[in-house]
C-alpha cells in the first residue's frame, strides 16, 4: 500500500467522513491533497483559506486573534485530529480576520473550498456530520465570550483544568497536555506569570500537581468548590 493510499483510506476514520458511502469516498479522494506543516509555522496567509478547506489528520493548529499594538493574544481554538477549518469562510465566503500557527507538527487534508460546499449541497450524510460540528464551534465561542465577561482569571483556569478531563468537551478535552504556560495563558486571555501564580496556589492547596507540562487533578471536588468560592 502506498503512502497516498494509506492516508486517503485512514482519512475516512476522521469526522466528518466517518461512514461515508464508498462512491462518495472515491469522489472525495480525487480532490484531496495531503499537506504537512512544521511546528512554529504561521500558515494560511493571503487568500489561501478562501480557496481551500482543511481537516487535521494529525497534530495541533492554533487559531487566534492578536492585538498588534500591545502584543496581547487570545487563542480561540486549538484544532486537533478531526477538526476542520475555516468553517466561517466556508459558510459565508468572506475573509476571516484570524491567525493560524502550528503548535505541534501536523498533517492536513486540503480540499478546494468550492468542492466542500458541493459536498454539503449534494450529500445529506455529510451534512449530518458537518452541521453538529459547526454547532459545537458556536457553543464553544459563546462559552468563551461568557467566561471572559463573567469569571475571573483564576476561575477560568480552574474551569479549563476541569474541562481538560471531560471527554464530552470536544474543544477542551486533553487540551492542556504538552502546552506551555504561555499557551495556557493565551487560552485564558491573560499572561504567563498570572497563570503560573494561580497554578502555584492550587498546587500549594494540594488540589493539582504540575510536572513536565502536565496538570494532574488531585482533588476534583474541592477544585469544583473553589469556582463558587473565588
Amino acid at each position: 500500500m502506498t503512502d497516498e493510499e494509506r492516508y486517503t483510506m485512514s482519512s475516512f476514520e476522521l469526522m466528518p467522513f466517518q461512514g461515508m458511502e464508498p462512491a462518495v469516498q472515491s469522489e472525495i479522494n480525487k480532490f484531496t491533497n495531503y499537506v504537512t506543516k512544521k511546528k512554529g509555522d504561521t500558515i494560511f496567509a493571503d487568500d489561501e483559506l478562501t480557496r481551500y478547506f482543511y481537516v487535521i489528520k494529525k497534530g495541533k493548529v492554533k487559531n487566534y486573534q492578536l492585538n498588534l499594538d500591545n502584543g496581547k493574544e487570545q487563542t480561540l481554538y486549538i484544532f486537533r485530529a478531526g477538526d476542520m477549518f475555516d468553517t466561517v469562510i466556508l459558510l459565508d465566503g468572506e475573509p476571516h480576520d484570524v491567525m493560524y500557527e502550528v503548535i505541534e507538527e501536523c498533517e492536513l487534508l486540503e480540499f478546494p473550498i468550492d468542492f466542500v460546499r458541493e459536498l454539503l449541497w449534494k450529500y445529506p450524510e455529510f451534512n449530518k456530520r458537518f452541521y453538529p460540528y459547526i454547532a459545537k464551534q458556536m457553543r464553544h465561542m459563546e462559552e468563551l465570550a461568557t467566561d471572559m465577561s463573567l469569571y475571573s482569571t483564576a476561575e477560568r483556569l480552574i474551569k479549563l483544568i476541569i474541562q481538560d478531563r471531560d471527554p464530552s468537551n470536544l474543544f477542551r478535552f486533553n487540551i492542556l497536555e504538552g502546552l506551555s504556560h504561555s499557551e495556557v495563558a493565551n487560552l485564558l486571555g491573560t499572561v504567563r506569570h498570572v497563570v503560573e501564580r494561580h497554578l502555584k496556589a492550587l498546587k500549594e492547596e494540594n488540589l493539582i500537581d504540575v510536572k513536565n507540562k502536565h496538570i494532574e487533578i488531585l482533588n476534583a471536588d474541592r477544585l469544583l468548590e473553589k469556582i463558587s468560592l473565588i
